[in-house]
């Protein structure tokens, strides 16, 4: 029986650079040590892993609104989304993108006090990124398949940014989704900085299934603004419709499902390590293909029990898979991990380094995607291969 961590906003609350477990996952919190000589080694810039795609990578930042939605968090108010698109783009055009914003970064941290000993605000918001905002769309290509991201509950859509920028250097567009008041801080129009709204509501009652149902709305409004007649989005002729993927971390992983569910124009799927807290329909996925890929089993705590991987395999009739990874932890699916290992701290629950976390995350999801929606070989996902000896065939 597959063994998962479903508390899933109490894990990712310390996932990655942002410390171990904590005392939720695995009862007395680890111990963590002044970082060596400060944060971030005393000002080491930390940067994301070089994107290995052949395109320069371009992004700009959306802001959604749905009049017609009421947010479910917060229903005075309409729901809102934040979207960064990564896109193939000219060498040279634009400008260089931020990480995040400072405000962002320290609210984030004032929710992980540990962290503080290892980076400041300034240093997460200056992580250098590979992508530069309002660069020139590449030109005589495309359009490319658009693969929407979903973070883990409580982070922000940057978390997972190393992935959209290999994604987009692959000839991708790549949305990352910040749904409101679902991530520790988020900054939305206004100077403002949403906060995790969700997470009180949603712990009391272990009533996770409804951030996954409401992230699948999520995206259905969002491929209406972005496909639809009157697209949001300037370049949204770089995209097309007829192919599209979504991929997340966590609960976000588990959105995917519940998005492919509800909505037949995303085309196939990954679940990177998260709960499905909404169960898949018994008709499945419409013979879709999905990607279930898991940190390691035996690093969870003995106590914590997950049956929602075994429950949706015999409901997924498509393509699929699932394999886990050996030594990677929860948060090796973000970038947080090989941040992490720049600033200096070793992460107790991903003894796998960051840097080859972000490598086996982007092969797998980049071949996933390439095989079945652009139709190319993608034989590491055939079986277990020599290259990747960390990566477990557990049913295909």
């Amino acid at each position: 029986m597959r063994k998962m961590i479903m508390r899933v906003a109490a894990v990712v609350a310390a996932v990655g650079l942002c410390g171990g477990l904590g005392p939720v996952a695995g009862g007395a919190s680890a111990a963590v040590a002044d970082g060596p000589g400060g944060p971030a080694a005393d000002g080491v810039r930390l940067e994301l892993p070089r994107p290995t795609g052949g395109f320069a990578v371009g992004r700009d930042t959306v802001h959604l609104v749905d009049r017609e939605r009421k947010d479910p968090w917060v229903p005075s108010a309409d729901r809102e989304l934040m979207v960064s698109l990564h896109y193939p783009a000219v060498p040279g055009t634009g400008r260089p993108a931020a990480y995040t914003t400072v405000d962002e970064a320290r609210a984030l941290l004032a929710e992980r006090g540990e962290l503080g000993r290892y980076v400041t605000p300034e240093q997460v918001a200056a992580v250098r990124t590979h992508s530069r905002d309002g660069a020139e769309p590449r030109r005589g290509a495309g359009p490319y398949p658009l693969v929407v991201l979903s973070p883990g509950f409580t982070l922000p859509r940057s978390s997972l940014t190393g992935l959209a920028e290999e994604l987009a250097s692959r000839g991708y567009v790549v949305a990352s989704v910040d749904h409101a008041y679902e991530a520790d801080a988020a900054v939305f129009p206004g100077g403002r900085v949403l906060p995790c709204t969700a997470c009180g509501q949603v712990f009391p009652d272990r009533s996770l299934g409804r951030v996954s149902e409401g992230r699948a709305k999520d995206v259905a409004f969002l491929l209406d603004r972005l496909t639809g007649p009157r697209p949001a989005w300037r370049h949204a002729r770089l995209i097309d419709g007829r192919r599209v993927g979504m991929a997340g971390h966590s609960i976000g992983g588990a959105s995917a499902a519940a998005a492919m569910a509800a909505d037949p124009r995303v085309d196939a799927g990954v679940n990177m390590d998260g709960t499905f807290f909404t169960p898949l329909p018994e008709s499945g996925l419409g013979g879709r293909p999905f990607l279930l890929m898991g940190g390691d089993p035996a690093l969870l705590p003995p106590d914590f029990e997950d049956t929602s991987w075994e429950d949706a395999w015999p409901r997924l009739e498509g393509w699929r898979r699932w394999v886990t990874v050996t030594g990677m932890g929860h948060p090796g699916f973000t970038d947080w991990p090989v941040l992490g290992d720049q600033a200096g701290y070793a992460h107790p629950e991903t003894p796998l380094s960051g840097t080859r976390s972000q490598q086996i995350t982007r092969a797998y999801v980049l071949d996933f995607f390439d095989r079945h929606l652009k139709d190319r070989p993608a034989p590491r996902l055939d079986g277990p291969t020599a290259a990747d000896p960390e990566v477990v065939f557990v049913r295909r």
